[in-house]
């Protein structure tokens, strides 16, 4: 069974009535109410979102059982997670951040390069962060050009290392 993918966080206590900010990490953000119950990673707490909407960069959100300020503080921070085969499936080109973690990063030869730890997006575009077995990890843009394959059932992801990046020169230090 795959492993349980993080939806949403939990923020602080929103109003006096139980109500929260929730950080949804899903595409369209009232989608975590498509899901049925949210579990905490362990699977050891349930929550299910009764009432959402949107505000500025969160949901303010109502979770069935928490009805005081009180009780909607102490659930701050808690990650809400779902089981991966309630997700939709993807397009083509399109892939889950989880699916993609952990899988081997080789190059065109099949020589290994290192492991996929994260994928990162800093407001220009999605980067595939690969550790190598030793050494600094590498921070690559995640394009058709530099990861031309993603092999899902094969566990991997070819990497083309580009040649040069454009400006970055290593200043030097005197």
């Amino acid at each position: 069974m795959a492993a349980p993918i993080c939806v949403a966080r939990i923020g602080a206590a929103h109003g006096v009535r139980g109500a929260v900010k929730l950080w949804p990490f899903t595409e369209d953000p009232l989608a975590v109410m498509d899901y049925g119950p949210l579990t905490t990673k362990d699977g050891a707490r349930q929550f299910e979102v009764t009432h959402a909407r949107p505000a500025k960069d969160h949901l303010v959100a109502t979770l069935k059982g928490v009805a005081t300020r009180a009780d909607a503080e102490r659930l701050n921070g808690i990650e809400l997670y779902v089981a991966r085969e309630k997700l939709p499936a993807t397009d083509e080109d399109e892939y889950y951040h989880a699916d993609l973690i952990g899988l081997a990063a080789v190059n065109a030869a099949n020589e290994p390069i290192g492991r996929v730890l994260a994928i990162h997006n800093f407001g220009a575009g999605d980067i595939i962060e690969i550790a190598p077995p030793s050494g600094p990890t590498l921070l690559l843009p995640f394009t058709n050009a530099v990861v031309p394959t993603v092999d899902l059932a094969g566990g991997r992801v070819v990497i083309e290392l580009p040649q040069e990046i454009e400006g970055d020169d290593v200043p030097t230090i005197t």
